[in-house]
């Protein structure tokens, strides 16, 4: 068992932006930490290749095989909460002591270590916050913002979470095996569940592990902010794009960044640097964009008028 690793849950629609994505682990894995890709049976031939690289290659069904699900709920397909389920199964495979889940559309930034995910030897950074900026955000608060507080607050009821602050993460956490063995045997088990029946009730794995964690405190809790920056929607993208905010810059605060592929797919596998018209040029139209340049030739003019 190695004391800490990358995990990468993904599947055969994704494989471009995982060859991206190993890429980039190669660039920055300065320790070298085991990477483990898991993936369905079935898509076992596409991500053969890439086990060359001293990459550890293993099935859904390998790691998760009794949990697996085949119907949907919550208006989530097989393939999306079993993805979830295999994330806290992994715990039990003896293979990492902490693992770090990382997106398939994330791509690494900077040279990383294992210092970078733990505190100390088994007591993992938690990525804990509030999301207050997607709060804020007229949009994301009323398609996604109510319905996912409300979801948590069950969770948070489940375990017997007593806090008016909401404190998760939606991804990219540091998984202690030890806090989620403690989750199946203390709060599973007791009640006849397994990983595949939290699942179902309430799909957020990452939530689960979160609210668990700060219940039992089984290890030391150690908060964090993100260490991977997520652009959630193209409205984020944009104003990043808009304000020259690069990948330099983004490196002093995070590991890797994401451009959610859920919004961004369409245009490709989308880089968060870059020439900046051509990226801006993605997301507008010719008449959006035209508008852009005309206000910020404007704001010029004026700003050189008056010194």
């Amino acid at each position: 068992m190695t004391e800490v690793a990358l995990l990468i849950k993904t599947f055969s629609r994704d494989a471009g932006y995982v060859r991206r994505l190993l890429d980039s682990v190669r660039t920055y894995n300065t320790e070298s930490l085991p990477v483990h890709l898991i993936v369905p049976k079935d898509d076992l031939s596409e991500f053969s290749p890439l086990t060359e690289n001293g990459l550890h290659l293993h099935t859904d069904e390998d790691v998760a095989g009794r949990y697996l699900v085949t119907e949907s709920a919550h208006g989530l397909s097989p393939g999306y909460l079993n993805q979830e389920i295999v994330k806290l199964a992994f715990a039990e495979s003896g293979l990492a002591a902490n693992y770090f889940c990382v997106d398939s559309d994330a791509v690494f930034i900077r040279p990383f270590t294992g210092s970078d995910f733990l505190r100390r030897p088994g007591e993992p950074y938690s990525v804990l916050v509030q999301d207050k900026e997607l709060e804020v955000e007229p949009m994301y608060y009323r398609d996604h913002w109510c319905g996912r507080m409300e979801a948590i607050r069950r969770i948070m009821d489940f375990v017997g979470l007593d806090d008016p602050i909401v404190r998760t993460c939606h991804g990219h956490q540091v998984f202690s095996s030890i806090v989620i063995r403690s989750f199946a045997e203390e709060f599973l088990q007791p009640r006849g569940w397994s990983f595949t029946d939290a699942i179902r009730e309430v799909p957020y794995e990452f939530s689960w592990y979160n609210m668990w964690l700060l219940k039992s405190q089984v290890i030391p809790v150690h908060p964090i902010e993100p260490l991977v920056k997520v652009f959630h929607n193209e409205d984020q993208h944009l104003d990043y794009l808009l304000r020259g905010i690069g990948l330099e810059d983004l490196a002093r605060a995070y590991l890797a960044v994401v451009v959610n592929s859920n919004y961004s797919r369409d245009l490709g596998e989308v880089s968060a640097d870059g020439d900046k018209f051509s990226l801006v040029g993605g997301y507008l139209s010719y008449a959006e964009l035209l508008s852009v340049i005309g206000s910020k030739a404007r704001d010029t003019f004026r700003r050189r008028l008056g010194s």
